[in-house]
């Protein structure tokens, strides 16, 4: 019975190859964390030097917060990193993401309502930007794609504004 339905299946399509993004992309994640986390361990040093000095446990706070630290600075953003991609065929935005939880999401071009590239302060000191592209509904209307190139954002923008164009035309 498995042999029919093997032979009864249709062909299956050739999706395009996952691009990654800007290697740019990971110093702008570890900065980021970077920002979060040395507020996060300042506070940690003046609890233990407040508090915590009395206790047997001093010490232990920074120590723990540093450790956490390091990992979220150095090894999640590496992880990222490479779990992030991007396809654009025949008319879909394919964005793959996911480090612990994997997403793949597919966004048809007719869907598309309109579409923004942003660039903070951090991406323009390393070169990305990131595409945001608003679809039609309301679960998932929000596609964003960080970590691109500047050059390849505005040319995914423009791919998919030609493509509604000529949808509407």
């Amino acid at each position: 019975m498995t042999p029919d339905i093997i032979a009864a299946a249709p062909p299956t399509q050739t999706a395009a190859p996952i691009q990654p993004v800007e290697p740019g992309y990971r110093n702008v994640l570890r900065l980021g964390a970077a920002m979060f986390w040395l507020p996060v361990l300042v506070g940690a040093l003046i609890v233990d030097r407040l508090i915590l000095y009395e206790f047997p446990i001093a010490g232990l706070a920074p120590v723990l917060v540093g450790l956490i630290a390091f990992s979220a600075i150095l090894v999640a953003p590496e992880r990222v990193y490479r779990r992030l991609g991007y396809s654009v065929d025949g008319g879909l935005l394919r964005v793959v993401r996911g480090w612990l939880f994997h997403t793949d999401t597919i966004v048809p071009f007719v869907r598309v309502q309109h579409i923004d590239v942003k660039r903070g302060p951090l991406d323009k000191m390393f070169g990305t930007a990131t595409l945001v592209v608003h679809t039609a509904g309301t679960h998932n209307s929000i596609v964003s794609l960080p970590g691109l190139s500047p050059d390849i954002a505005a040319a995914i923008r423009e791919d998919i504004r030609g493509s509604i164009r000529s949808d509407s035309e």
